[in-house]
């Protein structure tokens, strides 16, 4: 059982020390180097970035106030060659025929790289989603905007949005749009497929049997024939509560093939148990993978892990199987008198007191080449207090201003047979616990090499001090950072290596905005203030 002992402070406060980058723990199975470092342009926020095998392209915003309040006026579009050398930069500004644009996302599709922008036309009340495609060379975006979907909505910052999802193998590519909801109708949205030559496939406006107050679409999917999933969840409250013995609400996938012109609705039911999480990826053979996790006792809780197939063309549902995690891996975090308050109830049979996870977030849901998946969740929570009356007082002369205060801590993965039987569940233990920055350097990332999982995230380097306590456990809260990587083997072994001095460089790694771009290689983005630097990081 690990002790938080939580030593919070604002991000800053970095000592230059030198400039060579080393690896500090010589077992890693990694090594890390860094590219050269540039100067941000402007007060810009780097947003997503996407590699073809020769480049890698990378997307900034203005920002106007603070690093996190973004004003979409301007984007910085910038390419870099394989050694991770900016070759090329150029600045956009986001007007169309006068008038504001808004980013909503950079993307590539067939092999070309396009820029998507939305213009809210608020005379005529509509939203407008364009797209131009950009000279990868000279990072040239063609003057011509062409529409590809337009939605009603009532202001600019009111009803009706964009959102897209490309297929697995990038040929198809869904524009899901969010239409505005008017009282006493159902739950109304449009489905639009394009090729990746953006020619149009089919477009369909849906109008579902739920009012849009008790229905919310959590994730939609297309494959690669076209046809589109998505998954809600009917609810007849908002709190997602028990009544009579049973939640009261309830999953569902609805199913758009052949064009759009076959529907299919596919309630998900597990007894008495509340599903606290769920995603699904479509397979290669069509059928729909599906994972997550269930409680006993809430909506929050997570109790274990249930698994099943759905079967694309027979509608039936196989492989269907539930595991509860065992105690000690439900009862890790718990102090000695609740893990033995929760061990009696569960002796007794009263499962609705006894232990289970809480606050985890479903991050992933990952094929095996043979049938079996990969889950992998993040614990996360943001709640807000009042802050520190020295500090604030210190700071702004006022003892009753609020923080919000943001928590990504352990990282767990479920390894599941073709089966739906789980083979093993492992932890990654971590604490980041940071104050007003949207856990802007918090979370991880992830790679896949051969038969084994990595993950990156910052860590507070006194953890790793030989001299710790075993007891102690420090959180990460900006300063004194490391970059750790953990190892996750194929029997479920976790290793954690230090595997970086975030002060060496006198930077901040973002795993957020970290990737992998090759078998064995991952992409790393550290900054502090407007200095930045890529790295990779490459795996044995």
């Amino acid at each position: 059982m690990k002790k938080l002992i939580w030593i919070v402070a604002l991000v800053g406060c970095f000592l230059p020390l030198n400039m060579m980058a080393q690896v500090l723990s010589k077992g890693a199975p990694a090594k890390i180097s860094w590219g050269q470092e540039y100067s941000e342009a402007g007060s810009t926020v780097i947003q997503k970035t996407i590699e073809d095998g020769e480049h890698i392209f990378a997307i900034r915003e203005r920002a106007t106030g603070t690093m996190f309040n973004v004003d979409t006026k301007k984007i910085y579009l910038e390419r870099y060659d394989k050694n991770l050398r900016l070759k090329k930069s150029k600045e956009y500004k986001l007007k169309y025929k006068g008038k504001n644009l808004e980013f909503e996302d950079l993307i590539r599709l067939g092999g070309n790289l396009y820029l998507l922008t939305s213009y809210h036309n608020k005379s005529k009340k509509i939203n407008y989603l364009f797209y131009q495609q950009i000279n990868k060379r000279s990072l040239n975006i063609n003057k011509k905007y062409t529409k590809i979907s337009d939605i009603p909505t009532r202001s600019q910052n009111r009803d009706g949005f964009f959102d897209l999802h490309i297929s697995r193998d990038s040929s198809k590519l869904l524009i899901y749009s969010k239409l505005p909801y008017k009282k006493g109708t159902p739950e109304r949205f449009d489905l639009q497929v394009y090729n990746n030559q953006f020619e149009l496939l089919w477009d369909k406006e849906i109008a579902l049997p739920y009012d849009d107050e008790n229905f919310t679409v959590e994730e939609y999917r297309v494959d690669n024939k076209g046809n589109v999933y998505l998954l809600g969840v009917n609810s007849r409250d908002r709190l997602r509560s028990r009544y009579r013995g049973a939640p009261t609400y309830q999953y569902t996938i609805l199913a758009y093939t052949e064009g759009g012109t076959d529907f299919e609705e596919y309630p998900i039911k597990f007894r008495d148990k509340f599903i606290t999480d769920l995603t699904f990826r479509v397979a290669d053979d069509g059928n729909l993978v599906c994972s997550g996790f269930y409680s006993e006792r809430n909506s929050s809780g997570v109790r274990g892990t249930y698994f099943f197939r759905l079967d694309a063309e027979t509608k039936k549902v196989y492989n269907k199987n539930l595991h509860e995690f065992e105690f000690n891996f439900r009862s890790e975090d718990l102090s000695n008198r609740r893990r033995a308050k929760a061990a009696k109830a569960e002796s007794r049979g009263d499962d609705e007191k006894g232990a289970e996870l809480t606050n985890y977030e479903l991050d992933r849901l990952i094929l095996r080449s043979d049938g079996g998946a990969l889950l992998i969740a993040e614990q996360y929570d943001e709640f807000q207090r009042q802050a520190g009356i020295d500090y604030y007082t210190r700071m702004y002369g006022n003892n009753n201003l609020m923080q919000q205060v943001f928590i990504y801590d352990d990282i767990i993965v479920v390894n599941i047979r073709p089966n739906g039987e789980i083979e093993w569940s492992a932890r990654i233990p971590k604490h980041q616990m940071t104050i007003d920055d949207n856990g802007y350097f918090s979370s991880y990332a992830m790679t896949i090499v051969r038969d084994r999982l990595f993950f990156i995230y910052n860590d507070n380097a006194r953890n790793y001090r030989s001299d710790r306590k075993s007891n102690r456990w420090y959180s990460y809260n900006g300063s004194n950072s490391i970059i750790v990587l953990a190892e996750v083997r194929r029997d479920g072994q976790v290793n954690t290596y230090p595997l970086f001095n975030n002060e060496d460089l006198d930077i901040i790694s973002r795993p957020k905005v970290s990737k992998q771009i090759g078998r064995q290689e991952m992409l790393v983005y550290g900054e502090r203030g407007r200095r930045y630097r890529f790295g990779s990081i490459t795996f044995d």
